[in-house]
């Protein structure tokens, strides 16, 4: 009977590790929201929590997005007609909703960390060899920022949230990091690798490819590639690919409170009920998350309100309030005044950059119609 109640309990952590919903787990169920919310009460708790997984949502759906116009690159390749958009975006959906169910945690997805890897920098390698021919090549560049003063300010702070996005894959690593001991030792290299090496690689993404084709460079960055078409193909699998996994961890939060709330803690993940919930679980979340996503075709536009809402207080401000509340009363002069200075810059950095981030979307509602073929 005690190996079964312990298995019982482990079953419990393992399905609540987001929800906190065990009685007597009360440190636990602040765990998440309170990451922007220390000393603030159940009201701000609630009112972030609401926010942080709409933000999740909505960054779920520009990775569909994502995924779909990758896709219809592919079909481009091979077709002077592709489908529209809406087909990939269906078909995104659905390998989203089928890895959601395979790999069902955060935990679980250990074993993709070696093919993420490679994915990404397969996919930066060969990007960037096609990226410099391409500028050695194009002779007409405009690198003037068109639109007056505020359109150019608000959509370089744009810039910045949709960086914040990219460089966030390394986020992977720096959690797995920590599942084997000594777990700080293990995180700080990986933050190393992250913050010398991933910032080279991405920021040299953005800037080759400014280089390449000037100001008026897509979004998108593989639509403007000349060729070869074997390479054009190659390029957009990766994105596909890595895109299924740089999704899922960012959704898994979302994944776990729902596995919390609609599936039977007392029995295992795998069980023939809980599989059955899952199933029902994860296709009604992808299902709305997809028809929304072919609805408006500018769901990638969240994605940089995705950085700039959730990504950048939680790199850069909830590290030093964290730092402040546990250690203010000892910490020296300087490091309170470090702290507190990278607290209130970053802070207005997110206010801005999140007005950005709403300006466009409320531009390119007016601009885009339901189910646009983009």
């Amino acid at each position: 009977m005690e190996g079964e109640e312990g298995n019982t309990r482990n079953t419990k952590e393992a399905l609540s590790t987001e929800g906190g919903h065990i009685k007597g787990d009360q440190d636990r169920q602040y765990a998440l929201p309170s990451a922007h919310t220390i000393g603030h009460g159940r009201e701000m708790f609630y009112t972030t929590w609401v926010f942080q997984f709409l933000t999740l949502l909505l960054g779920n759906m520009g990775f569909i997005l994502l995924g779909g116009r990758a896709l219809k690159e592919i079909n481009s390749e091979f077709s002077d007609s592709p489908f529209r958009l809406q087909y990939f975006i269906a078909i995104t959906g659905v390998t989203y909703f089928v890895f959601a169910f395979f790999i069902p945690t955060m935990s679980a997805m250990k074993s993709w960390l070696g093919p993420s890897t490679v994915i990404t920098f397969a996919y930066i390698v060969m990007l960037l060899v096609v990226v410099v021919k391409d500028g050695k090549a194009n002779t007409k560049r405009d690198y003037a920022i068109h639109g007056n003063e505020a359109d150019r300010v608000l959509n370089a702070f744009g810039a910045i949230a949709a960086i914040i996005v990219c460089n966030s894959s390394g986020l992977l690593l720096e959690i797995q990091s920590t599942l084997r001991d000594p777990a700080v030792t293990n995180m700080r290299k990986a933050l190393n690798l992250q913050f010398t090496v991933g910032l080279v690689l991405y920021y040299g993404v953005s800037i080759v490819g400014y280089w390449a084709y000037g100001s008026t460079v897509s979004e998108y960055l593989p639509q403007e590639l000349s060729g070869p078409k074997s390479v054009k193909v190659l390029i957009n699998a990766t994105v596909f690919l890595q895109s299924v996994v740089s999704q899922h961890m960012f959704v898994a939060p979302i994944h776990e409170f729902l596995d919390t709330k609609f599936l039977k803690l007392d029995k295992s993940m795998n069980s023939k009920g809980n599989l059955k919930r899952r199933l029902y679980v994860r296709a009604l979340l992808f299902a709305v998350n997809t028809f929304v996503t072919a609805a408006f075709p500018f769901m990638g536009d969240f994605v940089n309100l995705f950085g700039s809402f959730t990504l950048v207080p939680l790199t850069f401000v909830f590290p030093s309030m964290i730092f402040i509340k546990v250690k203010g009363k000892a910490a020296s002069l300087e490091k309170i005044l470090w702290h507190w200075f990278n607290i209130v810059i970053f802070s207005l950095l997110a206010v801005v950059t999140t007005i950005s981030a709403v300006r466009l979307i409320v531009n390119n509602v007016k601009e885009y119609n339901f189910f646009a073929n983009t």
